[in-house]
């Protein structure tokens, strides 16, 4: 992506400064984990979760571990990675503090694939690709259109993914107006973000690590990228190159979170805010702590969502908004 100066892309950055810092997030992630696992209806003492994981334990306790609680805490942990992660490269590639993953109308195409399958009747093997193929729709579409007959600019992206997701919004106002009652609890949780009927989260986990994996070299090159194209080129970046390349891998990351577990709010605009506050706007840290971070936050919000009126479930998407709204208005009160 061409040459940065180390002044201009943070170069201060040390290698002791990196592990520590993410090295803490993960032994966070690490227990979130573990809560996950262990809390719920029944509760499982740590001696049998251990048990059950270098290959002993009883049946029921194997069975509560392995095939329900573990595979669900890692697709929140990937979910919440990816959502993060898709914010914070967003942010970048808007220049825009408020941008989130769900800004260019993401959500909204991912939703109406997903509701449409849901009114047909298929199977949530169907309803997970018709939601991704809703999103990748909705790439096309935003990026089409800002595009027109010139080189596309963040303003207008912005502004096009602003109007294609109200468009989204009536679509999917229509799809629940026309469905049948028997239906709509599905979908509005579905809505909310759900992680109840989660699939594996093998995907997703891979395209975290691949994602981090990319990202991260071209840090210094993000980090001139986010004081502005004009600089950035001056600096040596291939800017277009680089923005296609930001654009299309949040697009990837965002599909791939709203596939799993739906629209989940709050965690790729609240989670890369707390961290650049925390730990500056480095974006070799402010990534791959994003991925540990938003993990981390989803797979306790989606503990709560399960124990809080166990042995019913509520929501995460309900959970996040209850802690994203009043920690995004602390941090507006805070930045004034």
């Amino acid at each position: 992506m061409g040459r940065v100066s180390p002044r201009a892309a943070h170069g201060h950055l040390t290698l002791g400064h990196l592990a520590l810092t993410l090295g803490g997030l993960a032994a966070l992630a690490l227990a979130a984990l573990v809560f996950a696992v262990a809390l719920g209806s029944a509760t499982v003492p740590l001696s049998d979760g251990l048990a059950v994981l270098v290959g002993g334990g009883d049946a029921l306790s194997r069975t509560l571990i392995l095939e329900l609680r573990l595979p669900r805490a890692l697709a929140a942990f990937a979910t919440g990675g990816l959502l993060a992660v898709a914010g914070a490269l967003m942010q970048v590639l808007l220049r825009n503090p408020l941008a989130d993953p769900y800004v260019l109308g993401l959500s909204g195409g991912a939703a109406v694939g997903a509701l449409l399958a849901m009114l047909a009747g298929l199977g949530s093997a169907l309803v997970s690709g018709s939601a991704f193929a809703g999103a990748l729709t909705a790439t096309l579409l935003v990026f089409g259109l800002a595009h027109g007959t010139g080189s596309w600019t963040p303003s207008r992206l912005l502004l096009t993914g602003v109007v294609v997701a109200s468009g989204w919004g009536a679509v999917i106002t229509l799809i629940l107006s026309l469905t049948p009652s028997r239906q709509l609890p599905g979908m509005l949780y579905w809505l909310m973000g759900d992680l109840a009927h989660a699939r594996g989260p093998g995907v997703a986990l891979g395209l975290l690590g691949l994602v981090c994996l990319l990202v991260v070299p071209l840090g210094r090159s993000l980090n001139v990228l986010a004081r502005g194209g004009l600089q950035a080129a001056a600096l040596g970046v291939a800017v277009s190159r680089l923005e296609w390349l930001v654009y299309l891998l949040a697009s990837l990351v965002t599909a791939v979170a709203v596939t799993t577990a739906g629209s989940i709010g709050f965690v790729g605009l609240v989670v890369p805010h707390l961290l650049r506050l925390a730990l500056g706007n480095d974006q070799r840290l402010i990534l791959p702590a994003c991925a540990l971070a938003g993990g981390t936050l989803l797979v306790l919000a989606d503990t709560l969502a399960r124990t809080i009126i166990a042995p019913e479930q509520l929501p995460v998407g309900v959970i996040t908004a209850l802690l994203g709204v009043p920690v995004f208005l602390y941090l507006l009160h805070r930045s004034r």
